[in-house]
């Protein structure tokens, strides 16, 4: 997957970078194409956390999804097509399972690849034989996974690529990326095959809230394609093709308007048995909290393994991840950044709707029972602030009760100091390396 922007886009952050102002740049008026709603943008900047999942037929074996097509011979090519198909058998998928849990991370929409740039549907579709139907499992995954995550109240998204492999090998054209045939502007059999297999998936599913086009070109995503999208379902949100996306990293600044970056828990998108490198719990943790401070969503992805279970690893995160926020969800949703991201390795989130602010402290872990103190500079407390560690009640220190755990602060001209303790035992060995969040209650900018 490569970031994709819209013109617009391009235009606002070039100038935006180069100090330009903001307020001066105003969308054509005269266009009555559709777009991206703004109540749904900022809806979307609401959901905060999704589950990105990468899944297909190479599955089976291991690889990176789809791209290893690419370069290959024509009996690698060949195999793919027609042998893989007839060995992919999911027999422990349970989309409820895999709802559960992201429900219970606090993730807010999935992102489901429907059709990655292979041209394998993971859905039941006329355009191609070339899908899940024609597979010993023969049943509609999509259909599943969007039932099963809609019974969890969990919002739905399409990942979908518009480049189509197997449209290319059957054309007989070296399949590749960042060639004129590959972009459907120039393939009129590929924009077809395209639009009707669009026209499926936004008249099948129900709403669907989201769709990620990882199309490889130049200023993103052909018109036509975004344009289908709209008509058929007005309030569709398109992230890559239309805002700032990017993989596995982050933007130095906050963006100026709503935007996603997808990061795997691993290396690979999809499930890698062997060879991989996991981030840990706090480093998907640290990106989560920078993100947010810098105005974006995080897209967390998964690769199920062949036989349609997460693997053991990336759950073990997850669970991590969800324990985090199950303390500390107050800061993650329903934010705006702060007027700045950070102070060293203090990152500030802002309520969306009221004058808290989320001072998240990274790095070194606090000890239990341990009191620490931190200087503030960029926030001032008021005559009605409060301030606590969220998660804890501040009045009790397990097993010493002797000892008061109260968060404590004084306001002067050099910055808003702050005393607090970790007093909460997470773990039965006391120790707990991921960040504690100090809850600012009717904070202002300081002067």
């Amino acid at each position: 997957m490569r970031k994709h922007y819209s013109f617009i886009t391009l235009l606002i952050i070039t100038l935006w970078v180069s100090g330009c102002a903001i307020a001066e740049i105003q969308p054509d008026s005269s266009s009555a194409k559709p777009a991206n709603k703004p109540q749904r943008l900022e809806w979307f900047q609401d959901q905060a956390l999704g589950m990105f999942i990468h899944w297909s037929v190479d599955s089976q074996l291991g690889s990176v999804i789809s791209h290893s097509m690419v370069g290959a011979s024509d009996k690698y090519l060949r195999r793919f097509v027609n042998e893989l198909p007839q060995t992919f058998h999911p027999t422990k998928f349970d989309p409820d399972e895999w709802a559960r849990l992201a429900k219970l991370v606090g993730m807010k929409y999935v992102v489901f690849t429907t059709k990655h740039h292979s041209g394998f549907c993971m859905f039941d579709t006329k355009t191609t034989r070339f899908n899940i139907m024609n597979t010993p499992y023969g049943r509609d995954i999509t259909r599943q996974i969007v039932q099963a995550f809609r019974r969890q109240g969990i919002h739905i998204g399409f990942y979908f690529s518009p480049d189509d492999f197997w449209i290319l090998y059957k054309q007989g054209i070296d399949v590749s990326r960042a060639r004129p045939e590959a972009n459907p502007v120039n393939n009129q059999q590929l924009m077809q095959h395209n639009l009707a297999q669009l026209r499926e998936l936004l008249n099948n599913y129900g709403p669907i809230d989201m769709i990620f086009l990882d199309g490889d070109f130049i200023l993103g995503i052909a018109d036509e394609i975004k344009q289908l999208c709209w008509k058929m379902q007005p309030n569709i949100v398109i992230t890559r093709g239309e805002m700032w996306t990017q993989d596995q990293h982050l933007p130095g600044k906050p963006i100026p308007s709503p935007w996603e970056t997808c990061m795997t828990i691993g290396s690979q998108w999809q499930y890698k048995p062997t060879n991989e490198n996991y981030k840990s719990g706090t480093k998907l943790i640290e990106a989560l909290i920078a993100a947010h401070a810098k105005g974006g969503n995080l897209l967390m992805n998964i690769g199920p393994d062949p036989y349609g279970r997460i693997p053991f690893e990336q759950e073990r995160r997850l669970r991590e991840l969800a324990l985090w926020l199950f303390i500390n969800d107050e800061a993650i949703y329903n934010i705006r950044p702060w007027h700045v991201t950070n102070e060293d390795n203090i990152w500030f989130t802002k309520a969306k709707d009221n004058n808290t602010v989320y001072a998240i402290v990274t790095g070194p872990a606090l000890k239990l029972g341990q009191q620490k103190s931190f200087t503030l500079k960029s926030v001032r407390a008021t005559d009605k602030t409060q301030i606590e560690v969220l998660g804890q009640s501040g009045r009790i220190l397990e097993y010493r009760p002797k000892v008061n755990p109260k968060t404590t602060w004084k306001q002067d001209e050099n910055g808003l100091h702050i005393t607090a303790m970790r007093a909460q035992r997470i773990y039965n060995d006391c120790k707990w390396p991921n960040p504690i969040v100090l809850k600012i209650t009717n904070a202002q900018r300081k002067k």
